[in-house]
């Protein structure tokens, strides 16, 4: 996306939240870089410079604001799946640098080519093309603003932030924190403190650890909250108002288990993420599992112009997964029955094969069952639950595959690998794999097939009679077609 500039300063005037995320301005005068939604002074026109990400701002030498901070801007929301081959793989190698900004393991640029199937030089290339800095550039950009972020929204110590945020000693990350905002962390946290909000800094802030993230407005959260509480297993998760908590298996976003909670702010574009002090380590792979779970990167206007012909308020979102083991093994006991009746059979799978987890709530204290537990599983033991015997035989299998399974919910495979791969597994059926590959892969433009509810609702909506029919007709949908289901299964239920 080239921005012209006087457009971007309308946005930046107007303080256009759809912009949010997609556009930073870099101030000249202050040196500073900001989301176009801050609310200081709007800056004069000659001392703006635009930019599409944080990491070309900072390649510019300009540092983030400490008002609006641009570390809680939503992502971009952009589906791949219409670009080109190019732009697929730069947004998939930036994906693919996310996921590894909190590793600490040392940055190979060829070991990311390889893995994304291409040579380094080319790599770079379009990678440079595309996101205007280099990869390594934009993957420090990654780390310093959760540095940031945990700086100024919890009370860890300084040397923890450090390798929560991938840097692999203190040392690099107080040179690193130092050359890109010209000030130390120490220097930030103390700024903050005497002007911040900080949500996580009081005294209760060694019980969790807590941290801000924006979205775009509208918001659904009506239709998301539902969705969830209609599914959610007890002892596993809950919905209360407009918080979710739920518990975390050892393994899923963390070596540890622990717990997550969610609140959606009254009034304001943004949820308060808090989580176990144990999974504070693997800090950056938590907020961004909390951004998919939640959808929080989503193009709300985007998806609305284009399913304009379907029921539903504005703002629809795709309720996504912590752990895509968990999701996926819901999804098989979700065959052919009712929601109620998978959920009843998800909570005696938890109950037989799952562990108990310490959380801040009673009714939070079960781990949902890892892959090694079912794996070693009889079928005879599953099938015992009430599962008839080809589903049983379906959980042992995927749970004896995962290994394998797991990569294929990454950035470098294209949805249809993982497609492939489940529809092989016994037991999966391409509606079995859709499903999995929209909740827990976040593939905006699943359509799973055959799916009951989906052909009655657009029968009565449109006249579709086949599943041919309804794919001709849900062509007009793409690449959004997962949230088209959403809104079809929505349209259905019966409203008080």
């Amino acid at each position: 996306m080239v921005f012209d500039p006087d457009a971007a300063y309308q946005a930046l005037s107007a303080r256009d939240a759809r912009f949010d995320g997609r556009l930073f301005v870099g101030v000249t005068s202050t040196g500073v870089y900001c989301r176009p939604i801050c609310r200081v002074r709007t800056p004069m026109r000659r001392n703006c410079r635009f930019f599409e990400t944080p990491a070309q701002a900072e390649a510019a030498s300009f540092r983030p604001c400490l008002k609006c901070r641009p570390e809680i801007a939503p992502g971009p929301g952009l589906p791949w799946t219409v670009m080109d081959a190019s732009r697929t793989l730069a947004l998939q190698a930036a994906q693919e640098l996310d996921a590894q900004a909190a590793s600490g393991d040392a940055a190979s640029l060829a070991a990311l080519a390889d893995k994304l199937g291409v040579s380094d030089r080319h790599l770079r290339r379009i990678f440079a093309t595309e996101h205007g800095v280099t990869p390594m550039q934009y993957l420090q950009t990654r780390r310093l603003l959760l540095a940031k972020q945990l700086l100024t929204d919890t009370a860890l110590p300084v040397a923890q932030i450090a390798l929560a945020s991938g840097f692999r000693s203190l040392r690099r990350f107080n040179a690193a924190f130092a050359d890109g905002y010209r000030m130390s962390p120490s220097r930030l946290r103390g700024a903050v403190d005497s002007d911040d909000e900080a949500p996580g800094r009081d005294a209760g802030a060694l019980d969790a650890v807590e941290v801000l993230l924006a979205y775009r407005a509208p918001y659904d959260r009506t239709a998301l909250l539902r969705f969830i509480a209609q599914r959610a297993i007890p002892g596993i998760e809950q919905v209360d108002g407009l918080t979710i908590r739920r518990t975390l298996r050892a393994g899923s976003v963390a070596p540890q288990a622990g717990w997550i909670e969610a609140r959606f702010e009254p009034g304001a574009d943004r949820v308060r993420i808090r989580f176990a002090p144990s999974l504070a380590p693997a800090s950056a792979r938590v907020v961004a599992g909390a951004r998919r779970w939640l959808d929080l990167d989503a193009a709300p206007q985007a998806i609305d112009a284009a399913l304009a012909a379907l029921p539903g308020p504005p703002g629809i979102r795709l309720p996504g997964s912590l752990d895509a083991f968990e999701l996926a093994v819901r999804a098989v006991l979700g065959q052919q029955v009712t929601v109620a009746a998978a959920r009843t059979l998800a909570l005696r799978t938890v109950e037989r094969f799952g562990t108990p987890v310490q959380t801040p709530w009673p009714d939070l204290a079960r781990e949902f069952p890892a892959p090694a537990a079912l794996g070693a599983a009889a079928l005879e033991d599953v099938a015992s639950l009430g599962i008839v015997r080809t589903r049983a035989n379906a959980l042992i299998a995927l749970a004896r595959d995962w290994p394998c399974l797991a990569p294929l919910f990454g950035a470098a495979a294209a949805p249809q690998e993982l497609i492939i791969a489940l529809c092989a597994l016994p037991g999966f059926g391409p509606w079995t794999a859709h499903y999995i590959a929209m909740r827990a892969r976040g593939w905006p433009d699943a359509f799973p097939p055959n799916d009951v509810a989906v052909l009655k609702a657009m029968q009565q909506l449109f006249g579709t009679r086949t599943q041919r029919e309804a794919d001709a007709h849900a062509q007009a949908w793409q690449p959004w077609r997962a949230y088209a289901v959403l809104r079809l299964w929505n349209s259905l239920e019966k409203t008080p």
